[in-house]
């Protein structure tokens, strides 16, 4: 019996071992009550998670939240490079930041140094003093003017087409836009929204800036859905990109329910919505 066992087990066992492939182990079943007790939650066996949402409101749950909104309201990102004086290091501090062509201080400089495109190599306090005269606008000052702009385009949009298409809103706005790039209009969002508007009734560009009603948005949807739109454009404005709705040279339009005198002087570029818009001959 032993040399029979024995010749089977030289017969069976494979010469060399590096001839077992693991992909021919068959592996052994996992007991049921080893899968019953992986499928259970980890917070206990007799336990159920909580689904998303359904959460028990507690008293130290709604505190938590109310902390944590306090906190998030009371953190001042504008604390944050906020210098108290420009100085040279400052200044060439963020010349290094932004050294790209096209940066604003730079060509500021450039243009109090005598016209040369680069600036000259020490900033003495005369240059700076001018610098922040004419050119220089601290970051909190730059947040606000860009949220005011925004929201003037916003109400814009809102009062001259919050029943048009997308489409037809954004050629409004690219109309706005249009002006300020113009030269013939003010150069900022708001000043061609707004000009005239002191002048009283119906004598401003925009009938809504200076019709003796109240601007507070009434629609809140039409209103959300303008607001969408004026960040989408300003950020193009800001950056000198195209709002591409219509063609850059077009500045003015008007309803298909009326027809000014001024529209058979200028040529009528586009037909969108319930409005017509028309760039000078």
């Amino acid at each position: 019996m032993s040399a029979v066992a024995l010749v089977l087990f030289i017969t069976l066992v494979p010469v060399h071992a590096e001839t077992l492939r693991v992909a021919d182990v068959t592996p052994l079943p996992v007991p049921a009550d080893l899968v019953q007790l992986r499928a259970q939650p980890p917070i206990g066996p007799t336990m159920v998670g909580v689904a998303p949402g359904q959460q028990k409101l507690t008293a130290t749950l709604l505190a938590n939240y109310v902390e944590r909104q306090n906190q998030l309201r009371a953190f001042d990102v504008l604390s944050y490079e906020r210098p108290t004086e420009l100085t040279a290091d400052v200044l060439m501090g963020y010349i290094a930041r932004n050294s790209a062509e096209g940066n604003s201080a730079v060509s500021a400089i450039a243009s109090l140094a005598g016209g040369s495109s680069k600036p000259e190599p020490a900033l003495n306090p005369s240059m700076l003093a001018a610098y922040v005269e004419t050119s220089f606008e601290p970051l909190e000052k730059r947040v606000q003017h860009a949220n005011a702009e925004r929201d003037c385009l916003a109400q814009a949009i809102y009062h001259e087409a919050r029943g048009e298409s997308e489409a037809g809103q954004l050629a409004v706005a690219n109309v706005i836009v249009n002006r300020a790039r113009s030269g013939k209009f003010p150069s900022t969002l708001c000043g061609v929204i707004y000009q005239n508007a002191e002048k009283g009734r119906y004598r401003c560009q925009f009938t809504f800036a200076c019709d003796g009603r109240s601007d507070t948005p009434g629609e809140r949807r039409a209103w959300a859905r303008s607001a969408d739109l004026a960040q989408t454009v300003y950020a193009e404005f800001a950056t000198g990109e195209q709002v591409g709705a219509v063609p850059g040279s077009t500045l003015y339009y008007h309803t298909k329910a009326v027809s000014p005198s001024w529209s058979n002087t200028y040529n009528a570029v586009a037909s969108i919505g319930s409005h017509i818009f028309y760039s000078p001959n």
